[in-house]
C-alpha cells in the first residue's frame, strides 16, 4: 500500500480500478527519467468536440497602428523587442503567436487570440508577423518557426510549451493550464503542499478532488478547463492540481500515490483516497465527482 506521510491512507485495490468505457483510446509516453522504474504512463485521450471555424478574418500587421480591440496584443518587430517583452513579464505567462500575413489559418486564430487576451488579463500576448520585414526573419529562425501559425509559451524567459496548427479550443486549454493561478483550484508544488490542503480541511470534510498531470499532456490539458468550470459552481468540493513532472517531490508524490496514468484525478476525504478516476472524460469526471459527494449516479 503507497502511504504519503501520516495525513494520507490509501485505499484497497478495489479502489484502483480504471474506468473500462471503450471510448478512451490510450497513447504511451514514458515517464521522466527520476521515475523510469516505474510502469510507463499511458496518456488517454477523447475524441476532441468539433467547433466551427472562426469566420473573422483579421489583418494582423504590425505596421497598422493598434486599434482598441486587440490593445493587449504587443505586436514586435524584432529580436530585441522580443528580448524586452519577455523580459518585462518576468512570471507571468506569455503567449506567442508567430504568424504569418499570407496564411489564412494564422488570421482565424488571431481574432481568437484578441479575445483571450481580453478574459485573460494575468497573461501576455505577443503576435509576430515573420514575412513583415528581415528582422522578423531573424527571429523565426532564431526560434527556429518553420510553420504557421506556430504558439509558444514563455515563463521566466524561458520556453515551457509550443504547438503549431492547433485550433481555439487548443489554444484555450493551453492558456488556462499553463498560465491559471487566479482559479478556484488551489496549485500545488510539493507533496507537503498536499498534506498541508489536507490538513486544511479535516474539520470540514470536504471532499478534495486532486488533478494529478504532466507538464506536456494533450488530455491533461483538455480536461483542464472542465477542473476550472467545476471548481467555480461546486462551492462544497476543493479542486487542486499537481504537476507530477514539475520536481523531485511531486514526482515522489506520483509514485507513493502510484499515479501510473495521467491525467489522473485523485478523490480525497479526511485524510483517506476514497477512490481515483483516470481519464479526461468531462461527464466521466463529473459522473465521479458526484457519487464521492454521496449522490446516486447510473451510466
Amino acid at each position: 500500500m503507497a502511504s504519503f506521510s501520516h495525513s494520507l491512507t490509501t485505499p484497497p485495490p478495489s479502489l484502483y480500478t480504471h474506468n473500462p468505457r471503450p471510448s478512451l483510446i490510450p497513447n504511451l509516453i514514458k515517464l521522466p527519467a527520476a521515475a523510469a522504474s516505474s510502469p510507463p504512463l499511458r496518456l488517454i485521450t477523447a475524441p476532441r468536440r468539433a467547433r466551427r471555424a472562426l469566420q473573422i478574418h483579421a489583418t494582423a500587421s504590425p505596421s497598422v497602428k493598434k486599434q482598441s480591440s486587440d490593445e493587449r496584443v504587443l505586436k514586435v518587430h524584432s529580436k530585441e523587442e522580443f528580448d524586452e517583452a519577455l523580459k518585462k513579464a518576468k512570471s507571468k505567462l506569455v503567449v506567442v503567436e508567430y504568424a504569418a500575413s499570407d496564411s489564412e489559418q494564422s488570421s482565424q486564430m488571431y481574432p481568437f487570440m484578441v479575445s483571450l487576451s481580453r478574459s485573460c488579463s494575468d497573461v501576455e500576448f505577443i503576435l509576430v508577423m515573420g514575412d513583415e520585414s528581415e528582422k522578423t526573419k531573424e527571429l523565426f529562425d532564431r526560434e527556429k518557426i518553420e510553420k504557421v501559425p506556430h504558439f509558444s509559451f514563455y515563463k521566466n524567459m524561458e520556453k515551457i510549451h509550443e504547438e503549431e496548427g492547433i485550433g481555439p479550443d487548443r489554444l484555450e486549454g493551453d492558456v488556462l493550464y499553463y498560465g491559471d493561478n487566479h482559479s478556484a483550484v488551489v496549485q500545488l508544488h510539493s507533496g507537503e503542499d498536499v498534506e498541508k490542503l489536507i490538513g486544511e480541511h479535516k474539520e470540514d470534510h470536504k471532499l478534495i478532488v486532486l488533478d494529478v498531470g504532466l507538464k506536456h499532456c494533450g488530455p491533461c490539458v483538455k480536461v483542464y478547463p472542465t477542473v476550472i468550470k467545476l471548481s467555480k459552481k461546486m462551492e462544497t468540493v476543493v479542486f487542486a492540481r499537481m504537476n507530477g513532472d514539475e520536481n523531485a517531490s511531486c514526482m515522489k508524490f506520483l509514485k507513493d500515490m502510484n499515479v501510473v496514468e495521467v491525467p489522473t484525478f485523485l478523490f480525497i476525504r479526511d485524510g483517506e483516497i476514497k477512490g481515483r478516476y483516470v481519464g479526461s472524460g468531462r461527464g466521466e469526471l463529473i459522473g465521479e465527482i458526484l457519487r464521492y459527494q454521496g449522490v446516486r449516479v447510473t451510466y
